[in-house]
C-alpha cells in the first residue's frame, strides 16, 4: 500500500476583515466610520427611539444580519441569542434583503452578542496557487501549518481543492494558542480517528506561561490497511522576536510526545515547520530520540534542493521537515519537494508572478511510504 505524506506551510489560509481590501480610500473610510459609530450606539446603557431607528440603518445598509460565507457583510452583528425576548433583532430569513428592521433591545443589557468587521479571505490568486501546489504534490496525508480555523480549512478544501478536483474527504484542525490565528490543520484521504492536542503543555522556564507558540497536535488516522498513523503536527517558535530557548524546550517536548505515542503504534512522523536549521539544536534533540528520527531529505532518493524557504539553495533555507522513526524509514520509496509555488525560486510556476500572489515562501516536502 502506497501513503504519500506531506508538509507544507501554506502561509496565506486566512480571514481577515474585508473592509481592507476596498480599494477606495474613502469608502474604506466610510466603512470603518460606521463600524464606529454602530459600536457607539450598541454600547449604550439605554437606546432612544432615534438611537433605535440609527442602529437599523446602519445594520440595514452593510447587511449587518447575514452570515452568508460567500458574499460576507462588511459589518456583523454577531448576536449569541437571537430573538424576540433576547436578541438585538429578529435576524432575516437567509437571502432576503429587507428594507426595514425592528430594534427590539431596550438597551445594552437587554441583549448577548457585539458587533464585529465582516471577515473575507485573502487574495484568490495566492490562494489558488497554494491549491495549484497542493494538487500537484498530490498527498494522501498533508500537515498544514498556518491556517486560521478549521472552517477556512474546510472553505479551502471545498472550492479551490475541490474545483476540478476532489477535496480532501476529512480535515481537522484545533485552534492554538497563536492569538494571530495561526493553526496547524491536517487533509486527509483517510480517516482522522482522533486528536490529541498539547495547548495545555507548560513552559518548563515559566510553569504559569504554556509552552508551544501553537501546539503540537497527534492527528491520528486510520490507514486502508488497518494499521495506525500518527502525525506529531510542528510550527515551533519563529525567529522573528527570535527565543533559541523557547524553540529548544518546544523541541524537547516534541520528543517526549513522541516517545510516548511510540508506545501505541511504531508508524510515528514527526512534521512540520521547526523554523530552524538541520545544525540546530532542536531538529538536533529531534533526531537524536530514541527510537532514532531521520530527515526524509537524508535519504539515498532525495536528489533535490538542501532548503525548503526562499530560495531553496542553501541548508540554511531549510525549515520544514518530515521526521521518520525505524518502522517507517525502511519503507521509504521516494523523497521530494515542490517548490514552483515560490516567487523567489528560479523554477516557479507561471501563475507566481510576484511576492504577493506566490503560494507561499515555502515548499512543499513530501514522501512516498510502502505500507
Amino acid at each position: 500500500m502506497a501513503v504519500r505524506i506531506a508538509t507544507f506551510n501554506t502561509e496565506n489560509l486566512f480571514r481577515r476583515p474585508s473592509v481592507f481590501r476596498l480599494s477606495d480610500a474613502a469608502e474604506r473610510k466610510q466603512v470603518l466610520d460606521d463600524f464606529d459609530r454602530l459600536v457607539t450606539l450598541l454600547d449604550k446603557e439605554t437606546y432612544t427611539e432615534a438611537d433605535k431607528q440609527e442602529i437599523s440603518a446602519l445594520v440595514l445598509k452593510h447587511r449587518a444580519y447575514s452570515s452568508d460565507p460567500d458574499n460576507p457583510p462588511p459589518i456583523y452583528v454577531n448576536q449569541n441569542r437571537p430573538g424576540k425576548n433576547s436578541g438585538l433583532f429578529d435576524t432575516p430569513p437567509p437571502g432576503s434583503q429587507p428594507t426595514q428592521l425592528i430594534i427590539r433591545a431596550a438597551g445594552r443589557g437587554a441583549w448577548a452578542g457585539w458587533a464585529e468587521l465582516g471577515q473575507a479571505d485573502l487574495d484568490m490568486t495566492a490562494v489558488s496557487n497554494t491549491g495549484r501546489v497542493i494538487r500537484e504534490v498530490d498527498a494522501d496525508v498533508l500537515l498544514v501549518p498556518e491556517v486560521e480555523d478549521r472552517l477556512t480549512l474546510e472553505r479551502f478544501n471545498a472550492h479551490v481543492l475541490g474545483l476540478g478536483g476532489q477535496p480532501y474527504p476529512f480535515n481537522m484542525l484545533i485552534d492554538g494558542n497563536d492569538p494571530r490565528g495561526i493553526d496547524i490543520g491536517i487533509l486527509s484521504r483517510f480517516p482522522i480517528v482522533s486528536v490529541r492536542p498539547h495547548l495545555f503543555d507548560p513552559d518548563p522556564a515559566d510553569p504559569t506561561k504554556r509552552l508551544f507558540s501553537r501546539d503540537c497536535p497527534e492527528y491520528e488516522i486510520q490507514l486502508g490497511n488497518g494499521e495506525t498513523l500518527v502525525i506529531l503536527g510542528n510550527h515551533l517558535k519563529s525567529k522573528f522576536n527570535d527565543d533559541p530557548e523557547l524553540r529548544l524546550a518546544q523541541a524537547e517536548r516534541v520528543a517526549e510526545i513522541y516517545r510516548a505515542a511510540q508506545k501505541r503504534t511504531p508508524n510515528v512522523v514527526v512534521a512540520g515547520d521547526l523554523n530552524d536549521s538541520p545544525d540546530s539544536k532542536p531538529v538536533g534533540v529531534l533526531l537524536g530520540s530514541t527510537p532514532e528520527l531521520r530527515d526524509v531529505m537524508s535519504h539515498p532518493s532525495y536528489q533535490g534542493d538542501p532548503g525548503t524557504h526562499g530560495t531553496c539553495h542553501d541548508k540554511r533555507d531549510k525549515l520544514d521537515y518530515i521526521l521518520l522513526p525505524p518502522a517507517l524509514w525502511s519503507k521509504v520509496q521516494k523523497v521530494g519537494l515542490e517548490t514552483r509555488g515560490i516567487f523567489a525560486h528560479p523554477n516557479h510556476f507561471g501563475s507566481v508572478t510576484a511576492k504577493t500572489d506566490e503560494a507561499s515562501d515555502h515548499a512543499a516536502l513530501y514522501v512516498d511510504l510502502d505500507l
